[in-house]
C-alpha cells in the first residue's frame, strides 16, 4: 500500500467515524468531496477496508466501522472436534466458535463476529455475523457413497462438512478413491456445501499419494506456471561472459560446498585461510548463489517464488521453490563449473569477533561437492580413505574447523541457546512407504557450516542496518509473561530456577541448559524452555533475534529455497550499487497460517514502504508455516501407515507432550509419536496442569509428566487422521507388603511409584530369603505328621 493509498484508507476511516449513521458508498464518496475521477481509488480503498474488516456492510448494504459496532473480523480455525476458533485481526485473545457457528463457514474463511460470552472453560465466546471473504474454494477428500448419495470426505480434519457431490459431477470417480473437488455452493447454517469432481487422483495406497493430498490440501504450490516455465527456459544453460563483467573472480580460490549426501541444491560454498602470524586472525568467505541475478523483480519468476516462498521437503520429493532449470542448474553451485555468486568476505580474530566484513558480486568455480560425514571423517581421523582423497583440500578443511571452535566459543560466550533436538530421517523403499526410521546424527562438520552461515546472516543484518535499509529481518521474540509464569511454576516445583527476572536473557536459559545437562528429566525441561519462547518470523521491524543472541539477524544464505533470502541479495545488491530497493506484491491470496508479528517500536517516516515489507514479512512467515505443516502431515502419514502392521505389539517410550486428554509418548526404538488416551491411563479423574505439564490423578494422586518412562501398546491406527493411539502396558501388581500400605503415594509420579515398588519387594525377598530356612523345616515336619496320621 503506498502512501496515498494509506491516506485514502485513513479519509475513510475518519469520514465513518464522523457520521452519525451509516452511510452508502455513494454517500460516503459525496462527504470526501473528492472529484469523480478518482473514484476508482475510492473503491478500491474501501474494498481495502472491507478485506481487513475494519469496514463493513450492514444487511441494507451501509457502510460502518466494525469497531464501533462492537465487531471482531478474523480467521476461522476449525478443529476436527466440529468447533473452532476466530483468530482476531487485532491480535486479541481468539473467540472459540461453537459447533453450530462453524456450520456456516470453512476452514479458513474470514468473518466478522461478535463476542456472546464465555464457554464452560473461562474463553471469549463468539457467533459470526457476515463472512467477509471465503477463502476455501478447492479441497481434497475421498468420495464416498452414503446411501445412494455421493459426499467427499474432506481430508482436512479441520473441515467437518461432507461436501454433497450432485448426479453426473464425480468425474466417473469411484467410491473409495481421493478427489479434488471444487465448491460450487459455500456452506450456510442448515445447508450443505455443494461440489464437483474436477480431479481423481487415484487409491488411497497409491505410491506417494500423501503427498499429492498434502500439496493440495494446505494449498501449496506444485506446478509451475506456464509463463514462469517459459522465462526459465530462455535463459542460458551456463555462465555467459558478459554475465562476468563487474564482479571479482574467485575461481582460483578452493571454495568447496559441504551438504548432505542427498542434497540437490547447492547454495553455498565457502573458504577459510589464516591472516598474519601465529593464526590469530582468519580470512572466511562464504559464497552464496547468486540468484537475483536470474530473478528480476516483478517478472514470473519472482511472482512465483513469492508465491511459494519456500522449497518444500518431504521423504523421496521436492517441491523447489524455482523450476529446475536455476535451483538444480544455473543457480546451484555444482562442482568445475561457472556460477554466480553474492560474497560475504569476512575477518575473525581470536575471540571470534568479526572485526570486518564486505559484500561484493563475484564469479566462482567450485572444487568439490562434499558431504558432512566425509568430511568430518578427513578432519576426525587422518589415516582414513576420506582424508586421504581429501589432501589436497586439507588445509583450508583445518582452517575452516578453526574458526569454526573460535565462532563456537563466542556463541557460548554471549550465551546463545543450544537445544538438544534429534532429527529423524525417513527412509522409503521404492513404493514411498517407510522402510525405517533413524535418528540423523550431527557433527562437527554440520556444526562448521552452520556457523559460517550464521556468520554471513549476521553481518548481512549489520549492513542493511548500517544503511538504514528497509529488509525482512528474521526475528525471534523472548517469552511471553504467561508462558514465562508457567516456566517459572514448573522450575519451582523441581528446585529450579530461570534467572532474569520478568525479563530473562538468552544467557540466562544457556546458564540453566548447563546446569540440567545431566540430569534425567533433562528432556522434560528443555522441552518446557523451548515452548516457552515464541516462534521466530520475518518481519521488517528488528527485534533481535532471542535464541541465537543476536541484536540483527537475517537469512541471506539460501536464495534458491527462500524468497527472504532473495529478497536481502536484492537489498544489499542495491546498497552497492547507490540504488534504493523497492519491493513489489505478487496478486497472491495469503495462505491462512496464524502468524503473530512483532509491532514495530515506531513509526517509520517511509510508511509506504514499510507496509510492502511487512506484508512481505507476513507472506513468507505464513508460506514457511504452510510448508511446515504440510511435510508434518505427509511424515505423519507415513509413520501411521508403517505402524499400521504394528497393532499389538509393546514398546517402550517416553512423554513428549501432556495435554487435557492424554500423553503423547514417543517410541524408543521407532521414534514414532502416538497418544495414551486420558481413559487409559486409570479409573479415575485426571487433572491436567498447564503449567507444570503433568495430568494427576484425583483420588491416588498418579502423576504422569513430560519425560515419564512408559511401556505401551499399539491399539490402533487411524491413517485419515494420522492418528496413532497406544494403550498403557501396566506392569504386574504388586500387594502392599505391610497392611494398610497404599499401592500409590499423592504427587508421586509413574516412574517413582514403580522404583518404590521395586525397591519395596526388594527387601521383602531379601528378609524371606533371611529366614527361609526356619520356616522351610517347620514346614517339613508338619507335612511328615500329617502323611503319618493318613497312614
Amino acid at each position: 500500500m503506498s502512501d496515498s493509498d494509506r491516506l485514502e484508507c485513513t479519509a475513510l476511516l475518519q469520514a465513518l467515524a464522523n457520521a452519525r449513521a451509516p452511510l452508502a458508498p455513494a454517500e460516503l464518496f459525496a462527504q470526501l468531496g473528492a472529484p469523480e475521477h478518482l473514484r476508482e481509488r475510492f473503491e478500491a480503498a474501501l474494498a481495502q477496508l472491507e478485506r481487513e474488516g475494519r469496514v463493513i456492510r450492514n444487511r441494507a448494504g451501509l457502510l460502518l466501522l466494525a469497531a464501533r459496532a462492537n465487531l471482531l473480523s478474523g480467521q476461522v480455525q476449525g478443529h476436527r472436534e466440529g468447533y473452532g476458533f476466530l483468530v482476531r485481526d487485532d491480535g486479541g485473545p481468539d473467540l472459540v466458535l461453537p459447533e453450530h457457528e462453524m456450520s456456516k463457514v470453512l476452514h479458513g474463511d474470514r468473518v466478522v463476529a461478535r463476542i456472546t460470552g464465555t464457554d464452560r472453560r473461562g474463553r471469549l465466546e463468539g457467533e459470526i455475523v457476515e463472512v467477509i471473504e471465503r477463502r476455501t474454494h478447492r479441497l481434497v477428500g475421498r468420495l464416498l457413497n452414503e446411501r445412494g448419495v455421493m459426499v467427499v470426505a474432506p481430508e482436512d480434519q479441520r473441515i467437518t462438512h461432507d461436501i454433497l457431490i450432485p448426479p453426473g459431477a464425480t468425474l466417473n470417480a469411484e467410491p473409495g478413491q481421493v478427489v479434488v473437488v471444487e465448491i460450487v455452493q459455500q456452506p450456510q447454517r442448515h445447508v450443505q456445501p455443494v461440489g464437483r469432481v474436477v480431479e481423481v487422483l487415484g487409491a488411497i495406497d497409491d505410491p506417494g499419494m500423501e503427498i499429492e493430498i498434502a500439496v493440495r490440501k494446505f494449498s501449496v504450490p506444485y506446478q509451475f506456471s506456464a509463463e514462469a516455465l517459459a522465462a526459465a527456459e530462455a535463459l542460458p544453460d551456463q555462465v555467459r561472459p558478459r554475465d562476468r563483467k563487474g564482479r571479482v573472480d574467485l575461481r582460483d580460490v578452493p571454495l568447496v560446498t559441504i551438504d548432505g549426501e542427498d542434497a540437490r541444491d547447492f547454495d553455498d560454498a565457502v573458504y577459510c585461510e589464516p591472516l598474519g602470524r601465529g593464526r590469530r586472525k582468519w580470512r572466511l568467505v562464504v559464497a552464496i548463489a547468486d540468484v537475483s541475478h536470474y530473478v528480476q523483480p516483478g517478472d514470473a519468476l519472482d511472482v512465483e517464488a513469492q508465491l511459494r516462498s519456500t522449497s518444500v521437503y518431504f521423504p523421496r520429493r521436492v517441491i523447489p521453490m524455482l523450476p529446475e532449470k536455476l535451483s538444480t542448474g544455473l543457480c546451484s553451485l555444482n562442482p568445475q563449473v561457472d556460477r554466480l555468486v553474492l560474497v560475504a568476505d569476512m575477518v575473525v580474530d581470536a575471540k571470534g569477533r568479526i572485526t570486518a566484513y564486505q559484500f561484493y558480486p563475484a564469479v566462482m568455480r567450485s572444487a568439490a561437492r562434499l558431504t558432512y560425514d566425509e568430511v568430518w571423517e578427513a578432519l576426525s581421523q587422518p589415516d582414513s580413505s576420506a582424508a586421504r582423497r581429501l589432501a589436497c583440500l586439507r588445509e583450508p578443511l583445518e582452517n575452516l574447523y578453526a574458526v569454526f571452535e573460535v565462532l563456537a566459543r563466542a556463541r557460548d560466550a554471549r550465551g546463545a541457546i543450544d537445544m538438544e533436538t534429534v532429527e529423524t530421517q525417513i527412509v522409503c523403499d521404492a513404493n514411498g512407504r517407510v522402510e525405517k526410521i533413524l535418528p540423523r546424527v550431527r557433527n562437527d562438520a554440520h556444526r562448521m557450516i552452520e556457523e559460517c552461515m550464521l556468520a554471513a546472516n549476521v553481518c548481512a543484518a549489520d549492513f542493511v542496518r548500517q544503511h538504514k535499509h528497509p529488509a525482512l529481518y528474521r526475528v525471534h521474540e523472548g517469552p511471553t509473561p504467561e508462558r514465562l509464569a508457567n516456566l517459572r511454576a514448573l522450575l519451582k516445583s523441581l528446585g529450579l530456577q530461570l534467572g532474569g527476572g520478568e525479563s530473562p536473557r538468552p544467557a540466562d536459559y544457556a546458564a540453566l541448559l548447563a546446569r540440567i545437562r545431566m540430569r534425567p528429566d533433562r528432556h522434560l525441561l528443555q522441552t518446557a524452555l523451548l515452548r516457552s519462547m515464541q516462534q521466530a518470523v520475518y518481519s521488517p521491524h528488528n527485534v533481535g533475534h532471542f535464541g541465537l543472541a543476536y541484536e540483527a539477524y537475517t537469512h541471506f544464505t539460501s536464495p534458491i529455497r527462500r524468497y527472504p533470502d532473495l529478497l536481502m541479495h536484492r537489498v544489499i545488491k542495491a546498497i552497492l550499487a547507490g540504488r534504493r530497493y523497492e519491493p513489489t506484491l505478487a496478486k497472491i491470496d495469503l495462505p491462512f497460517v496464524p502468524v503473530r508479528v512483532p509491532a514495530p517500536a515506531q513509526a517509520s517516516a517511509d510508511d509506504g514502504s514499510i507496509t510492502i515489507w511487512e506484508k512481505l514479512g507476513l507472506i513468507c512467515s505464513a508460506n514457511e508455516r504452510r510448508a511446515d505443516e504440510a511435510t508434518r502431515d505427509v511424515e505423519a502419514w507415513l509413520k501411521s501407515y508403517y505402524m499400521r502392521e504394528r497393532v499389538g505389539e509393546t514398546y517402550s517410550g517416553t512423554v513428549s507432550a501432556v495435554v487435557p486428554f492424554g500423553v503423547f509418548v514417543m517410541l524408543d526404538e521407532l521414534f514414532v509419536e502416538g497418544l495414551v488416551h486420558v481413559s487409559e491411563l486409570g479409573s479415575e479423574y485426571f487433572h491436567y496442569n498447564e503449567a507444570l505439564h503433568e495430568l494427576r490423578g484425583e483420588r491416588t494422586g498418579l502423576r504422569y509428566r513430560l519425560g515419564d518412562r512408559l511401556t505401551v501398546q499399539v491399539s490402533r491406527v487411524d491413517l485419515e487422521a494420522r492418528r496413532i493411539e497406544f494403550r498403557l502396558v501396566r506392569p504386574e501388581v504388586v500387594r502392599p507388603l505391610v497392611t494398610g500400605t497404599r499401592p500409590s503415594r499423592k504427587g508421586e509420579s509413574v516412574e517413582e511409584r514403580r522404583a518404590r515398588q521395586a525397591t519395596r519387594a526388594a527387601r521383602e525377598r531379601q528378609r524371606r530369603k533371611q529366614v527361609s530356612g526356619k520356616v522351610g523345616v517347620g514346614r517339613a515336619r508338619r507335612g511328615r505328621s500329617r502323611r503319618r496320621g493318613v497312614r
